[in-house]
């Protein structure tokens, strides 16, 4: 073989070296553009679609967690991909940064209602309900004037909530308070500590109280309710 025969060898080796290369840092490169097109997962519900029953049906819970807490996640993915500033930003931090924001009115919508959903699911367990305990309990005898008190106004900021909405128990200057949040609002928003909700949107018991909300509210803070997480969330 001539010299210039192996040089034009060995350049030729080099090319398709470097085209391999290329090729390869493309193969590993394509899983993370997948990924960054999609950042939010679905959080898995903390017990079966049946546990809440009788109060809540799994049916409402099928539908609830499988067609609207996921649809607020992909439409968030969905939207997040023509936001790549914000698409790796955690919940709480998407959600102020966009709050305010008239431009990313449907960003914030679909991320406070994926948060606000996977609260709600741990605001409640099986054989949940009755009245706190603890550190909690004092909270609420000292902050709120005690359970009845507070299970008098939880119910009121439950049912006074015009249309679609949320109840909340949170943390403001160090007391306990309650408040209530129309459509997506969330105390998020305020950097505010929420310790339980209740979800008031007309898909999360109408398939199982039609238009009687009261007795919804009822059975939630009788047999839902979870003081455990509460407590958690109090420190």
């Amino acid at each position: 073989m001539t010299t210039s025969l192996a040089a034009r060898l060995d350049e030729m080796d080099r090319r398709a070296f470097l085209l391999g290369s290329l090729a390869a840092a493309a193969v590993i490169a394509a899983p993370r553009i997948g990924r960054a097109a999609t950042p939010h997962e679905l959080p898995a519900l903390p017990y079966a679609e049946t546990a809440l029953e009788p109060v809540i049906s799994s049916r409402t819970i099928g539908f609830h967690y499988g067609k609207h807490h996921k649809g607020y996640v992909d439409n968030l993915n969905k939207l997040l991909a023509d936001a790549p500033d914000l698409a790796e930003l955690p919940m709480p931090e998407l959600i102020k940064t966009t709050t305010a924001n008239p431009n990313r009115t449907a960003i914030f919508n679909n991320a406070a209602q994926v948060w606000n959903h996977t609260f709600y699911w741990h605001s409640m367990r099986p054989g949940g309900g009755g009245q706190p305990t603890g550190k909690l309990k004092e909270k609420i005898d000292s902050d709120l004037g005690g359970y009845d008190k507070f299970r008098e106004e939880f119910k009121k900021a439950a049912m006074t909530q015009f249309g679609s909405g949320w109840a909340w128990l949170i943390v403001k200057d160090g007391k306990l308070a309650i408040t209530k949040t129309a459509n997506a609002g969330t105390p998020v928003e305020q950097g505010l500590a929420a310790l339980i909700t209740i979800d008031v949107w007309e898909h999360a018991y109408y398939l199982d109280y039609q238009n009687r909300r009261a007795d919804y509210v009822d059975a939630w803070l009788d047999k839902l309710v979870n003081w455990e997480f509460a407590a958690k969330n109090l420190g």
